[in-house]
């Protein structure tokens, strides 16, 4: 019987276990250019237990921030710096991919250190506020992408994604998920486009096969994740046909042969089993858990077959050594969530291990 203790081959990599570390904005990257900071290479490391580490969502482009103090891998110094991460993770037996997240409609000009308007499949706001500098400020009417825009954005994810592997990453994982860019493209509220990247399922899934075979061809399938939230509501979105979309999109993805596919299970948990069954490679599993943080109840979801990976995502914020306390049965801390975001060390990088 497989269990979440268990090693799997992931693309090029050897995980020591199946337990991964979901990607989490924590807004700390507060060197030169928005570049990691010695305290990010501290926090990634005390967690290098994990099968798989995935990164906090990682801007391929200056218009692709969201969030105050989130870094890049857009240019030589934000490069430069992520080695210091990637180096200490490595030094301590992990493995780590970096995740590209493009915002899309869910970011502000106060977030920007240039004057820039958010881009977005169509000029349609989302409802909702976004941190800034200044506290909360209520989300903007994007500016809609040009196709050659679209051109461009794709073909930055695919530089963000070489750029990852010269800093040393073991892969990267396409931010599909959430409310941001890629979803934006794939639901039916925020794209309005009536050319080749809207209207039909066909068309509005057509934005993330771009960006995942431009990312493939960059630094090849098998260091390439991609990660999806089917019916995910999160920043105003409304998806009318998941049931129709998500395994059209999975049927346009398996013949790339990538390193996983990731489901963040919102609030269509039946689709799920369909997404499992139709994709041919490694799946990855964020399970839905509402009112709790996944932990050890879920790992039995390895054991019937349901992933072959699980996710967990706050609980590795208090609990760097959260795969040898799910092993042992150890107690699991709790997290402070007034202290996720931004900060020092407090909340950070000083939770303790066993």
């Amino acid at each position: 019987m497989t269990t979440a203790f268990d090693p799997i081959k992931l693309g090029d990599a050897e995980l020591k276990n199946r337990i991964a570390m979901a990607p989490m904005t924590r807004s700390r990257a507060y060197g030169p250019e928005q570049s990691p900071t010695p305290l990010m290479a501290e926090y990634y490391a005390q967690r290098a237990g994990a099968g798989l580490i995935i990164t906090e969502g990682t801007q391929p482009s200056v218009i692709g921030q969201g969030y105050p103090a989130t870094p890049g891998l857009h240019n030589r110094t934000q490069t430069a710096a992520w080695r210091q991460v990637t180096d200490t993770v490595h030094e301590r037996g992990g493995v780590i991919f970096a995740q590209l997240m493009h915002t899309g409609r869910v970011a502000h000009p106060a977030n920007y250190a240039e004057p820039l308007t958010p881009v977005a499949p169509s000029a349609v706001r989302a409802q909702g506020q976004v941190f800034t500098p200044g506290g909360l400020r209520d989300l903007v009417q994007p500016r809609e992408l040009t196709p050659t825009e679209i051109t461009r954005t794709i073909d930055d994810f695919a530089a963000a994604a070489h750029n990852a592997i010269e800093a040393g990453f073991d892969g990267v994982e396409i931010h599909g998920a959430n409310g941001y860019l890629l979803q934006q493209f794939l639901s039916s509220n925020a794209n309005a486009r009536t050319d080749e990247w809207g209207g039909s399922a066909a068309n509005r899934i057509r934005f993330t096969v771009e960006v995942t075979k431009a990312v493939t061809a960059a630094i090849g399938a098998s260091r390439t994740g991609l990660r999806i939230s089917p019916a995910n509501p999160f920043n105003d979105i409304a998806e009318d046909d998941p049931a129709t979309l998500y395994p059209l999109l999975v049927d346009a993805l398996n013949p790339l042969g990538l390193a996983y596919l990731h489901v963040m299970e919102t609030m269509a948990p039946e689709l799920t089993h369909v997404l499992r069954s139709a994709w041919k490679g490694v799946f990855l599993l964020n399970p839905a858990t509402p009112g709790s943080a996944t932990g050890p109840g879920q790992l039995q979801l390895i054991e019937d077959g349901a992933a072959d990976v699980l996710t967990f995502g706050s609980r590795f914020i208090a609990n760097p050594d959260l795969p040898h306390r799910l092993a042992t049965g150890a107690p699991l801390a709790d997290t402070d969530m007034t202290k996720a975001y931004g900060g020092d060390a407090a909340g950070y990088t000083d939770y303790p291990a066993l």
